[in-house]
C-alpha cells in the first residue's frame, strides 16, 4: 500500500507542492483562531442557583429556601452532584453534570423546574442562575476610583464609594456585559445609594400611624402612574403622573394626612429623610485603601486571552465615557499569563527547533537536507493546530508544552537520511551528477525502502499514547490534550515524510551528493567500534552492569517526588484570612493582611476583597507581585502575620495559594 502511495507521489509532485500551500493556507488560519489558555480547564460543567435572602438566618434560609429548590431540582437528567450553601442573606444551589453536557439544554432544564418552586419560597425572593462560567472564569479585575489631584469628588470617602458604584452599575457594567465573550460583570465594594427613612416612634403614634400606613402612604405616592390621552389641536398628548423622586426632599414633602383649614402632616413630621447606603455585606480595597473592584467572568468555552484583552479594550473605552476625574485600573488580568505562558512555549519550541537543524547538518552532512527535514517540523504543528481547532482542544502548557520536535522528525530523517545515501552511492557510481529523471528515480527507490519500517515505528510511538486517551475526570481533562496533540503532530509528521520529504528530495537535492560520512559520524563510528567489539566479546561484563544500573534506577525512582501539575509561576498569588462568621466587614480589613502584602519584598500591587455581593465569612487578599515568589517566602510571610486571636475571639490564621 505504501508503494503506491508513493508511486503516486512522485507521479504527482506538483499536486504536493499545492497541498503543501493548502495546509499553510488552513494551517495559518487556525493558528490564529486556536484557542489560546495557560492551563486546561479541569472544572465540570455547572449550573448554580442563586437566592438573595436579605432577613432570614442560615437556619431558616436552609429549611424555606435551598431545601424546596434542592427537591425540586433532584433526578435532573445527567446530574452527578446536587449541593448547596445556605447562610445570612444567600443560598447556592448547585448542580454539578457529567462532561460534554450540552450547558445550555441544561440551564433550560433547571429552569424549567425552578418556575415550579417559585410559590413554595418565601415572598419577594427571586431565584436566579449564575451566569454561563466555570471556576477559571474571573480572568479580568480592575478598580473604579477617583484620581488624587481630581477636585470634582465629594466630601467624604463614604460619598466616593457610593458616587463610584453608581457609575459602575449604570456606566461601566452595561457597557462591558456588551463585549464578546463575557458572561457577567461582578461588583465588590462601594456603597449602594439608597434614600433612607427613619421613623421616630413617638411622633407616629400621636400622629395615630403605623409604620405599615407610612410605609404604604409612601409607597403609593412613588409609583409612575399612566392617564391614557387627551387630543389637543390634532395632537395626541400622553397623560402622566412622574412620581419617582430621587432627592430625599420630595419623601420629606409628602404629605400623610391633610384636610381644609389644616396645615397638611408630612412625612418629614414623623420621620427623618436622608441619602443613605443599604446594608453592606462586602468591601473591596486597593493598596489598602477601600476602593470599587469589578470583575469580568468570561462565558464558558471562550478565548481567555482574546477576552481579557477585548475586555481591557473596552474599559479604555469606557474610560472615555467616565465623569473628569474617575479613572479604571486593571490590576488583573489573565491574559498575561497566558502570553507568559505561550511565551515560554514558542522560546521552548523555537530552540528546540534551532538544536534540531543544527543536529541534523551535522548528522547529515548536507545543509539542503537538514533545511527539508527542518520543514517537517513547523508544518506538523500547523497540521495539530488544525485538528486542535475542529476537535475544540485549546492551546496551553500541557497541550503544547508535550510535543517532542525529536520523535517529529524522526520518520523525516530516516526517509530523507536514505534517500541523501543512496544519491551519493549512485552518483559515485556513475561518476556523474544525475539527472532529474535518475534522482527521481532513485528517490522513489530510496523512499519505498526505508517506507514500511518507517511507518511502523511512527505507528508504534502513537500507539503509546493511547491509553491517555481512556483517563475520565479531572485526569482526563488535564493530560487528554496533551495525548490528541502529540499523536496529532506524529501523524501529520507520518503524512508529510512519506508525501513531501521525496517530492522535495527530488527537487532539492541536485549537484554533488557526498557518498561518504561527514567528519562528526566518522568519529562517532571510530570512537563506538572498539566498544562494541568489546561488548561482544565480554557480553557478560556488559549485561550485569546494566542490570545493576536498572536497580539503581528503580530505587531513585522510588525516591522520586511528584506532582499533578509542572509548577506554574504566575507572578501572583492569593491568600485568605478565615475569620468568625459575626466579624464586622470593616473589622475585616485589619493589620493582618496589611502584614502579610508588605513583607512581600517585589510587591507591584494588592487587591482585598471581603465579602461578596451577598456575604463571605472569609477576607481574599490578592497580591500581584512583579517576579515569581518561592513558597519559603510564602510561608515565612503566613508564620509572620499569624496572629493567635481576632477580635471576635476566634483563631484567624492566614493561609496562602498560587492563584494558578
Amino acid at each position: 500500500m505504501l508503494n503506491h502511495l508513493l508511486d503516486f507521489v512522485m507521479r504527482q509532485r506538483v499536486a504536493v507542492l499545492l497541498g503543501t500551500l493548502v495546509l499553510l493556507g488552513v494551517g495559518g488560519w487556525a493558528m490564529v483562531h486556536l484557542p489560546i489558555d495557560a492551563v486546561p480547564d479541569i472544572t465540570n460543567p455547572q449550573v448554580q442557583i442563586n437566592t438573595a435572602v436579605p432577613a432570614l438566618a442560615p437556619e431558616e434560609v436552609e429549611k424555606l429556601v435551598s431545601f424546596p429548590i434542592e427537591s425540586e431540582m433532584a433526578g435532573l437528567p445527567e446530574m452527578v452532584e446536587l449541593r448547596s450553601l445556605s447562610k445570612f442573606g444567600l443560598s447556592q444551589v448547585t448542580m454539578t453534570f457529567k462532561d460534554g453536557v450540552d450547558l445550555y439544554r441544561t440551564r433550560q432544564l433547571v429552569t424549567e423546574r425552578l418556575q415550579g418552586v417559585l410559590d413554595d419560597l418565601p415572598p419577594g425572593l427571586s431565584p436566579k442562575l449564575a451566569p454561563i462560567a466555570t471556576g477559571l472564569g474571573e480572568i479580568f479585575y480592575y478598580t473604579l476610583d477617583y484620581t488624587k489631584d481630581t477636585t470634582n469628588k465629594p466630601a467624604t470617602r463614604e460619598e466616593q464609594l457610593m458616587a463610584l458604584r453608581q457609575i459602575q452599575e449604570y456606566t461601566v457594567k452595561p457597557l462591558l456585559r456588551a463585549t464578546q465573550g463575557v458572561a457577567e460583570v461582578n461588583t465588590s465594594g462601594g456603597y449602594e445609594r439608597q434614600l433612607v427613612i427613619q421613623p421616630d416612634p413617638a411622633k407616629l403614634a400621636a400622629a395615630g400611624l403605623s409604620l405599615d400606613t407610612l410605609a404604604e402612604i409612601i409607597e403609593q405616592n412613588t409609583k409612575n402612574a399612566g392617564g391614557g390621552y387627551v387630543e389637543i389641536g390634532g395632537e395626541q398628548l400622553i397623560v402622566r403622573a412622574p412620581t419617582r423622586v430621587t432627592k430625599a426632599e420630595e419623601i420629606s414633602n409628602l404629605p400623610l394626612k391633610f384636610g381644609a383649614g389644616v396645615k397638611p402632616m408630612l412625612v418629614s413630621d414623623v420621620a427623618t429623610v436622608a441619602i443613605g447606603s443599604s446594608f453592606r455585606s462586602g468591601a473591596s480595597t486597593h493598596e489598602a485603601d477601600e476602593a470599587l473592584v469589578g470583575a469580568a467572568i468570561m462565558l464558558a468555552g471562550e478565548n481567555t486571552r482574546l477576552v481579557a484583552q477585548s475586555v481591557r479594550s473596552k474599559l479604555e473605552e469606557i474610560q472615555e465615557k467616565l465623569p473628569a476625574g474617575v479613572s479604571i485600573k486593571a490590576v488583573y488580568d489573565r491574559s498575561e499569563l497566558v502570553d507568559r505562558t505561550i511565551h515560554t512555549v514558542e522560546r521552548n519550541l523555537t530552540e528546540g527547533a534551532i538544536l534540531v537543524i543544527v543536529v541534523l547538518f551535522l548528522l547529515l552532512g548536507n545543509i539542503r537536507a537538514a533545511f527539508i527535514v527542518a520543514l517537517v517540523i513547523p508544518l506538523s504543528m500547523l497540521f495539530a493546530m488544525t485538528g486542535m481547532v475542529r476537535l475544540g482542544v485549546s492551546g496551553n502548557l500541557m497541550s503544547l508544552g508535550a510535543v517532542d520536535f525529536g520523535l517529529i522528525i524522526d520518520g523525516a530523517v530516516v526517509m530523507v537520511e536514505n534517500i541523501v545515501r543512496h544519491l551519493g552511492e549512485r552518483q559515485h557510481a556513475l561518476g556523474r551528477k544525475l539527472t532529474a529523471t535518475e534522482r527521481a528515480r532513485e528517490v522513489l527507490r530510496s523512499a519505498k525502502e526505508v517506507a514500511n519500517p518507517m511507518f511502523f515505528g511512527v505507528l508504534i510511538i502513537t500507539v503509546v499514547y493511547l491509553p491517555i486517551l481512556a483517563l475520565q475526570g479531572i485526569e482526563g481533562k488535564m493530560f487528554k490534550p496533551m495525548a490528541v496533540v502529540v499523536m496529532l503532530a506524529l501523524g501529520g509528521s507520518l503524512v508529510l515524510a512519506l508525501t513531501l520529504m521525496p517530492v522535495l528530495c527530488s527537487f532539492l537535492l541536485g549537484g554533488n551528493i557526498k557518498e561518504k560520512d561527514n567528519w562528526l559520524v566518522s568519529m562517532v563510528k571510530a570512537a563506538y567500534t572498539p566498544l562494541l567489539t568489546f561488548g561482544l566479546r565480554f557480553r557478560w561484563l556488559v549485561i550485569l552492569p546494566m542490570f545493576a544500573l536498572f536497580g539503581l534506577s528503580l530505587f531513585v525512582f522510588s525516591k522520586l517526588g511528584s506532582e499533578f501539575i509542572p509548577q506554574l509561576d504566575e507572578g501572583d498569588f492569593t491568600f485568605q484570612l478565615i475569620r468568625s462568621s459575626s466579624t464586622y466587614v470593616s473589622d475585616t480589613f485589619g493589620p493582618m493582611g496589611s502584614e502579610a502584602t508588605s513583607a512581600v519584598p517585589i510587591r507591584e500591587n494588592t487587591s482585598r476583597t471581603s465579602g461578596n455581593s451577598l456575604l463571605r465569612i472569609a477576607s481574599d487578599c490578592f497580591c500581584k507581585s512583579t517576579e515569581a515568589v518561592s513558597p519559603a517566602l510564602l510561608l515565612r510571610i503566613s508564620w509572620k502575620v499569624k496572629s493567635p486571636s481576632s477580635s471576635c475571639g476566634m483563631n484567624s490564621e492566614p493561609s496562602f495559594e498560587n492563584t494558578n
